[in-house]
């Protein structure tokens, strides 16, 4: 038992240094000694016993003991190395803001799905959308599923009976119109961007996708590029995050219109004007004047600023991919071959999220069958 400098007892594993200041220490599973001191008693009795509770409960092939926030970072390192960094940012993001806030420092195996319903409940509460709810919805199971199926836990509490479609609804997916479009295309020429913008409204690429093109994934030849890779600047961190693609469908080959092709030609020509190149951008496409990718975020501002300058809505550079995929189905392309085109994993993304029929395609498409939707003409009505 340690004792202050007074000789008063404070308890096992605390101590008054000569200097004043309060010190807890324990050791922990590994043997390794751990230690805190601070002006403050109770911060350190606080700080012993939390430490000694999630010590205690570390063991993570033991899920009659181990913490849930110790079980997520086990899962999360397993993670950083199979998914992509903005998935491993999703899952980290819903965690610590609104599963960890619930169940954090619940046992394991003792989570029940009315403890998961509460975390989903909370976040309508708090006015979190629909689709941020079902993300954590999917950070959930994906977590609690792994402990199942390493036997750490005997079932997934996150079942098909806990419900997370609730919250705020999502924002309706919009395309521009052709009115639109055409005003926006005007406005944009001779703009740093242009060439950018153009060509999403060519390929339907994502920004990720468009930031990391190579001129190695250009075939001219064949009239093709080739996505492998997306790369976004994490403003965080001050740098440059490579990755692959979104899914695996997400590897494909976009071929080229005539005017895709000349925007590459035009870009290259663009490229080579800059005065100041950096050796480690030189194969990029798509670069600003100082010789480097243009950041994700900048993209959008610029967007923003064109948007207040035309008197268009605002809009986003994904609303560029939306407008792609919308003139395709117009035009009569096949949902199968768009999907493949946009690397949507299965048809149902293409069709639900990326497919807008505009007011002058619903007036086309009912003109179209206006003589067998008339059984009676109305003039004939009239006579009788």
């Amino acid at each position: 038992m340690g004792k202050d400098l007074k000789g008063k007892e404070l308890g096992k594993n605390l101590i008054q240094l000569p200097n004043g200041l309060y010190k807890g220490r324990y050791t922990d599973r590994t043997g390794k000694r751990i230690s805190k001191k601070s002006k403050k008693l109770q911060e350190i009795i606080h700080w012993l016993a939390e430490a000694e509770y999630i010590d205690e409960h570390s063991d993570v092939g033991n899920g009659t003991q181990l913490l849930v926030s110790v079980w997520f970072e086990y899962w999360l390192d397993i993670k950083k190395k199979t998914v992509r960094p903005n998935t491993v940012r999703n899952y980290s993001e819903r965690y610590r803001s609104n599963i960890e806030p619930v169940i954090g420092k619940m046992i394991l195996s003792e989570v029940k799905p009315i403890h998961c319903q509460k975390i989903f409940l909370k976040m309508a509460e708090e006015g979190y959308k629909t689709s941020t709810i079902y993300q954590a919805r999917i950070a959930l199971y994906n977590m609690f599923e792994y402990a199942y199926e390493n036997d750490v836990i005997r079932s997934n509490p996150c079942k098909k009976s806990v419900k997370s479609d609730m919250g705020r609804p999502s924002e309706e997916k919009r395309a521009l119109t052709l009115d639109e479009q055409r005003k926006f295309l005007y406005a944009v020429v001779g703009l740093s961007y242009e060439n950018q913008y153009r060509f999403i409204l060519q390929t339907g690429l994502r920004v990720g996708e468009l930031i990391g093109l190579r001129w190695q994934d250009i075939d001219f030849a064949n009239r093709k590029i080739t996505i492998q890779r997306t790369m976004e600047y994490r403003a965080s961190t001050g740098a440059w995050i490579e990755g692959p693609p979104k899914t695996k469908s997400g590897y494909r080959e976009i071929p080229l219109t005539d005017e895709a092709a000349k925007l590459l030609e035009r870009q290259r020509i663009k490229n080579d004007r800059i005065e100041n190149k950096v050796p480690q951008w030189m194969d990029t496409v798509f670069l600003c004047r100082n010789g480097t990718p243009v950041k994700n975020s900048t993209y959008d501002t610029a967007l923003y600023k064109i948007s207040e300058r035309t008197g268009l809505p605002h809009f986003s550079m994904h609303v560029l991919r939306h407008t792609f995929a919308t003139r395709c189905i117009e035009a009569g392309m096949r949902p199968k071959t768009l999907q493949m085109l946009l690397g949507h994993s299965n048809i149902g993304i293409t069709m639900n999220l990326y497919v807008h029929v505009t007011e002058d395609e619903k007036h086309k498409e009912v003109e179209k069958v206006a003589d067998a939707l008339t059984i009676i003409p109305y003039n004939s009505m009239d006579k009788n």
